[in-house]
């Protein structure tokens, strides 16, 4: 299918809109890959937040000429997806899971903010926690002294009363 112009200045535009948002690129080869596992990526991608696209090489490298990502263009090379997300980790993790499962999916370059990666590095990219995760952490860790803190003040009161109760059971055993 052959793009006419406009077309492709729409393509270039919608990836560089991409691009200005994006903390990772991830280039993946998919040659010899079934619709129905490309589909299948694609909705594990939207449910992870992460653009993932099938463009022509000679569009992205115009959207990417300006950017941190303009080392990129000497490895867009080949039948290549474009895995682009806000958080690193996103991208590099669904793209390497899914290429651990599938043979015909392979991870071919990577990309940060003015970093180039290697296939080793977006996995070891992958491997680290997502925002989500570390968030959650971060919550936990904040919350753990205040818990502690509400528990301690809770305990006097409960003290205390089990204390009364004590006496007033010893008083009732007296008076038996």
């Amino acid at each position: 299918m052959t793009l006419n112009l406009e077309q492709k200045q729409a393509v270039v535009a919608e990836v560089s809109a991409q691009l200005s948002q994006a903390q990772a690129v991830i280039l993946a080869e998919y040659r010899s890959l079934p619709v129905a596992e490309m589909t299948e990526l694609r909705k594990k991608a939207r449910g992870s937040g992460v653009y993932l696209r099938v463009l022509k090489n000679t569009l992205v490298r115009r959207a990417v000429a300006d950017t941190p990502f303009k080392g990129l263009t000497d490895k867009m090379v080949g039948p290549l997806a474009y895995g682009i997300s806000a958080d690193p980790v996103a991208a590099a993790k669904v793209l390497h899971e899914f290429a651990r499962e599938h043979d015909k999916f392979v991870i071919r370059a990577g990309a940060m903010p003015n970093v180039l990666m290697t296939p080793r590095e977006v996995a070891e990219l992958a491997r680290m926690p997502s925002r989500q995760e570390l968030l959650a952490k971060l919550v936990a860790t904040m919350q753990a002294p205040i818990a502690r803190f509400v528990r301690t003040l809770n305990e006097v009161p409960g003290k205390f009363a089990r204390s009364l109760a004590a006496v007033r059971d010893a008083k009732e055993k007296q008076a038996a």
